[in-house]
């Protein structure tokens, strides 16, 4: 089946009742700060938190009008649990979501607030995938797949024809990517309705299938993945989504936790927003220089905002270590009365924060006269760091940075 720009406005006028049609700001910040136009289209501010919500929406609405639906099934712990439920329940369709037993509970509560059945089984998503299919065919219910279906895809690419009426002239769209469904469906109707619009997808480092499978021109699977972007941490991409990927996308990139959190860590500071991990991806390819954008107008889709409170607090402090905004370093002091003293006075006097002290008096390379001071502290950013570390290089220290 080949998608046609008819398919995605057939699609947006499809869900219009249900979905948001989300801002596109503009960011003085993270322009000054590359040297090109930044945009950021604003997905998580969706209804349910994400894009998801769309290609769900269309999808079921679709099955509805050809009178083919009357239970979905979904096996999910994220952002399609969520749009699924959503979706169904404005279609007046009942929805059931298979989640691994170690569902996060305010995923869990979400979900059944939108109206869906959730059934919790196994320990992993593999585990969630067999009982959703088992349920399917117990109760004569369709499978709903996050990605690798072509109205699913039509419904996330109505974010492209939002940004072409949005900004009609757009030079740039970065997209983030895990199965693909967003990417495929966003860089195909941009494509179909303005070739000249250049479209980038973004994955992490450690799930990087679609990139390779696109640099490797044929469909790539991971053995194993490592991220923090959950939301694109994906092992196998569709065949349909990197099929269209491999012909409407003009190059991808992958960018590292590190990149990610110190995006998310701006999007806080300077534009209040919070986004999820894989929502970040797009901001922070262009934030590391991993996507160029100089003299380019560029919209970094944000596509999703919802982030488990309990990692916020570790990815904020990963941003903080990126963008050197935190100093780590160990002294060796003689252990007599008031050395530590006067060492964390010059630290002081640097206008740093400590936040942590630890002394080690066990380490085979000291004397019994000796101890190990590891000190980690608050700075404000590179040059401060340096300068904290030249004034204890002054004073007659030999700090190691850790």
């Amino acid at each position: 089946m080949a998608l046609t720009l008819r398919d995605f406005e057939r699609a947006a006028k499809r869900i219009s009742g249900i979905i948001h049609e989300t801002d596109l700001d503009f960011s003085s910040t993270f322009s000054a700060l590359t040297g090109g136009e930044v945009w950021l289209k604003c997905e998580n501010r969706q209804k349910t938190g994400s894009f998801k919500i769309r290609g769900a929406a269309n999808k079921i609405g679709a099955m509805v009008e050809r009178g083919e639906a009357t239970a979905v099934v979904a096996s999910s712990a994220g952002n399609h649990a969520q749009g699924v439920a959503y979706a169904a329940t404005q279609n007046g369709i009942p929805s059931t979501i298979v989640m691994p037993r170690a569902a996060p509970i305010a995923k869990v509560q979400a979900t059944e607030g939108y109206g869906a059945r959730v059934v919790l089984c196994g320990d992993c998503y593999d585990d969630a995938y067999a009982r959703a299919m088992e349920i399917c065919e117990e109760e004569h219910a369709t499978f709903l797949h996050p990605f690798n279906d072509y109205e699913v895809m039509a419904g996330q690419g109505t974010i492209g024809l939002e940004i072409l009426s949005q900004l009609p002239t757009v030079d740039t769209v970065i997209v983030p990517v895990g199965g693909g469904g967003l990417l495929a469906g966003v860089a195909t109707c941009i494509k179909l309705a303005n070739p000249r619009v250049r479209v980038v997808g973004v994955q992490a480092e450690g799930a990087d299938a679609v990139v390779r499978s696109f640099r490797e021109g044929h469909l790539t699977a991971s053995d194993s993945i490592s991220t923090i972007a959950d939301g694109i941490a994906v092992k196998a991409p569709g065949d349909k989504t990197v099929e269209l990927i491999m012909k409407y996308a003009d190059d991808m990139v992958t960018v590292s936790d590190n990149d990610i959190s110190a995006a998310i860590l701006m999007l806080m500071e300077r534009t209040k927003q919070v986004v999820e991990p894989s929502g970040a991806a797009s901001l922070a390819a262009v934030l590391s220089g991993h996507v160029d954008i100089r003299d380019r107008k560029a919209v970094c889709l944000l596509s999703g905002g919802n982030i488990d409170v309990s990692v916020i607090h570790r990815v904020v402090e990963l941003g903080l270590v990126s963008r050197h905004r935190r100093l780590k370093f160990f002294v060796r002091l003689a252990d007599t009365p008031g050395s530590l003293m006067q060492l964390l006075q010059v630290v002081a006097n640097s206008n740093a924060n400590i936040l942590t002290i630890n002394h080690d008096r066990m380490s085979l390379t000291l004397t019994p006269a000796e101890i190990l001071v590891h000190i980690g502290c608050e700075v404000g950013g590179q040059h401060h760091a340096d300068a904290v570390i030249e004034n204890l290089k002054a004073a007659g220290y030999s700090p190691v940075l850790e």
